[in-house]
């Protein structure tokens, strides 16, 4: 049995994100919400609030116990990238990508 939440279109860029992700990856949910807590990243609220929702599926949706959760699965993918333009000296213009990225989570109850 496992638990799963979606982050869709996050406006950050998935190698911030993975930095963060490696850090809570295989931890109990409580810990890894303390890690996320106080880790000095933008990545981190929002992941924050990506693994309280998770725990509140696995606890509402397949009645798992709070307290025997952890992280087994969390990963990152690039989503659709927003292409914008800046001006440059001579009528020139440089594209600036700004990344999206989709952040899967799943958690499961140890035996």
């Amino acid at each position: 049995m496992e638990a799963r939440a979606h982050l869709r279109y996050a406006r950050i860029a998935p190698r911030k994100v993975s930095v963060v992700l490696d850090l809570i990856r295989g931890q109990d949910a409580d810990k890894a919400l303390a890690i996320l807590q106080y880790t000095p990243k933008a990545a981190s609220e929002l992941l924050y609030k990506l693994v309280k929702s998770a725990v509140a599926n696995a606890e509402n949706n397949h009645n798992m116990d709070k307290d025997n959760l952890y992280v087994a699965e969390c990963f990152v993918t690039p989503g659709p990238t927003l292409k914008r333009m800046r001006p440059r000296a001579q009528g020139r213009a440089y594209r600036i990508l700004k990344r999206t990225s989709h952040v899967t989570v799943v958690l499961k109850e140890k035996e």
